[in-house]
């Protein structure tokens, strides 16, 4: 397996009124990651794409989104799953990307 380059590793940022609420107040932000990388990984890209420490970072699968067709009754997936990161700042740090209009 070829290794995976810091840009490669976060997929993008997710953008919900959790993510916005754990980034204001708890400096925690989420990313969608490769299903591959591991926390080093993460850790390693986060600190050198937006020039930040790292505290945690914890990770999480998230299931793809299933529902069942009503003539057929067949299962079908909607959205696929997808491998989910929320990285812990040290005190002092934060990323820009999440804060909004200033």
């Amino acid at each position: 397996m070829a290794e995976l380059s810091i840009y490669e590793v976060i997929r993008r940022p997710i953008f919900t009124e959790k993510s916005y609420w754990l980034a204001k107040n708890r400096r925690q932000y989420v990313f969608e990651v490769a299903d591959n990388a591991t926390k080093p990984m993460i850790k390693q890209a986060v600190e050198a794409i937006f020039d930040v420490e790292v505290e945690k970072v914890r990770v999480m699968k998230m299931p793809a989104k299933r529902t069942v067709r009503w003539r057929n009754r067949r299962t079908v997936v909607r959205k696929p799953g997808y491998k989910k990161a929320i990285v812990t700042l040290k005190e002092g740090h934060s990323i820009d990307l999440f804060e909004g209009v200033s």
